[in-house]
This record gives structure tokens, C-alpha cells and sequence, in this order.
């Protein structure tokens, strides 16, 4: 098959944007240039690989699982099914804690990324700010093993912990970072999310803050005495959670700031940061 037969079967199945990107990967061309090659010959197994991921997608499976990465601030992750599909606002986090980062401190500093995922936080975070230490910790070790892929991927000297947030650590870091599961048990969320993502990283319980509260009630052995904590919160959630940090920590700054679509996503608790 011709490549514009392909991109006619892609676009008659799903989004035309997806076939477009979908067939581009696999032809290893950019996208805006496939016009280019609409008369080149498809080989039989690339066609039927193309026609099983058009089909993934028709069956409701994400563009992510199926092209097997994401994009996340500037560099390619793997991804798939066995962790969280980064979002934009989870870019947000990261470009607004390197902003404090280089407000605040100027030596190496020690990271942690508490529920890591694909360990695109702290994997961002490394390459852009100067580190001692990086630690990924997940208490899923499915996703601890697509971090290590990342992390060999990229060359990274970052750690993965398996644990259940604190339980398993101690040390004390200059930074906490974290994009907890903050999603309400009943809330209602996009079929394709439910369907694919898995639970144990969308759902904080009955009002989605119990990861939040197991973080802070435990946070204050790993905090050094200057310490930045990050969180990437639900939009409603910022004043539960700025109560919640002050029942734990004491002389504490918070700030909660808003993502680009004017939503509260980000919370900041600075400890001796001037």
C-alpha cells in the first residue's frame, strides 16, 4: 500500500491528527512532512502494524499506550499501560518548582518524587536544576520498572524506591515533589481515562485527599531545615490541602497557584525559604 492509502484507511477509523502522527512514527518521517511521501510504498508489515494500532485506537485505547511515549517538557518518556499519562499541568509543576528552585537554592540539591509513575518529574527536574541526589518512589512496582527503562534511556543516575510513599525512606531532601492520586472515589471522569489508567494512580479515596494526608503526616523527619514541598493538586482542593499541612508543619509559607487555564493545580510549602 501507497502511504496516502494508509492515511485515507487511518483517517476513516479515528481522528485524523491520530492517523497522521500514528503513521508518521512508524515511517519515522515528521508529520508535516508526510505529503512528501504520499506516493512511497508501504511494506506488508508495516501496513499490518499500522492497522493494529489504528484498530488500539478504535477500541479506546490512548494515543500514548499505543505509540508507547509521551512527550513530557521537552524530552521523549516511555509510557504505558503500567502507569499515569502525564498531563500539561503536570508540566506546569515542574516548570514552577525549577523557577524556586533557582530562587531558593544555589548548591546541589537532594530530590525526592513521591508516587513517581514514569518518573517524569523527577527525571525533568534532573536535567534542568543541579542535583546530589535523585529518588523515584512508587509503591507500584510495575511502574518502577517503566522508571528504570526511563532512567537507563536517558542516562539518568536517579534511584527507584519501592514504597509506600515515606514507609520505606530516610533520608531528608532539600525538595519533595509529588503528583499524588487525587481524584474523588465517585467522581466521573472520561471513560478512556477508567478504562486504561490504572486506579491506584488516579483514586486519593472518598475525597481525594489521603495521599495528601499521608504525605504531610509523615514529612517532617525527611524535610532539611530549608525545605521546598510541591504538589500538584485537584482544582477545589487547595484550601483542604493548606490546612492539612498546617495541622503538621509549624512556620511554614504556602502558595497556591493557578495553571494556565486559571485553574488552582499547584500548592507550595516553603519551610526557612527567603
Amino acid at each position: 500500500m501507497r502511504v496516502e492509502d494508509l492515511l485515507i484507511y487511518g483517517k476513516s477509523h479515528c481522528h485524523s491528527t491520530h492517523a497522521k502522527i500514528l503513521l508518521a512514527e512508524l515511517l519515522e518521517k515528521n508529520p508535516l512532512e508526510l505529503l512528501l511521501y504520499l506516493d512511497d510504498i508501504v511494506s506488508e508489515e508495516k501496513v499490518n502494524l499500522y492497522k493494529q494500532e489504528i484498530k488500539a485506537l478504535e477500541e479506546g485505547k490512548p494515543l500514548q499506550y499505543v505509540l508507547g511515549y509521551v512527550n513530557f517538557y521537552g524530552t521523549k518518556f516511555k509510557i504505558d499501560e503500567r502507569c499515569l499519562i502525564p498531563r500539561f499541568e503536570t508540566e506546569e509543576l515542574v516548570e514552577q518548582t525549577i523557577i524556586k528552585i533557582k530562587k531558593y537554592f544555589s548548591n546541589p540539591i537532594d530530590i525526592i518524587d513521591l508516587g513517581c509513575g514514569s518518573g517524569v518529574i523527577g527525571l525533568s527536574l534532573e536535567k534542568k536544576v543541579s542535583t546530589n541526589t535523585i529518588d523515584l518512589v512508587d509503591i507500584s512496582k510495575e511502574a518502577l520498572e517503566l522508571t528504570k527503562e526511563n532512567i537507563n534511556y536517558l542516562n539518568s543516575k536517579a534511584n527507584t524506591i519501592e514504597s509506600d510513599f515515606f514507609n520505606k525512606i530516610d533520608k531528608k531532601y532539600d525538595v519533595i515533589i509529588s503528583n499524588p492520586p487525587y481524584i474523588k472515589e465517585k467522581e466521573e471522569i472520561e471513560q478512556i481515562v477508567k478504562d486504561n489508567e490504572p486506579s491506584i494512580a488516579l483514586y486519593g479515596g472518598e475525597d481525594g485527599l489521603d495521599c495528601y494526608k499521608k504525605i504531610l503526616e509523615n514529612i517532617t523527619p525527611h524535610m532539611k531545615e530549608r525545605c521546598l514541598i510541591a504538589f500538584e493538586i485537584g482544582c477545589e482542593q487547595g484550601e483542604e490541602i493548606s490546612s492539612i499541612a498546617k495541622e503538621y508543619l509549624d512556620d511554614i509559607k504556602i502558595e497556591i497557584k493557578k495553571d494556565l487555564q486559571n485553574r488552582d493545580r499547584m500548592l507550595f510549602i516553603m519551610k526557612n525559604l527567603e
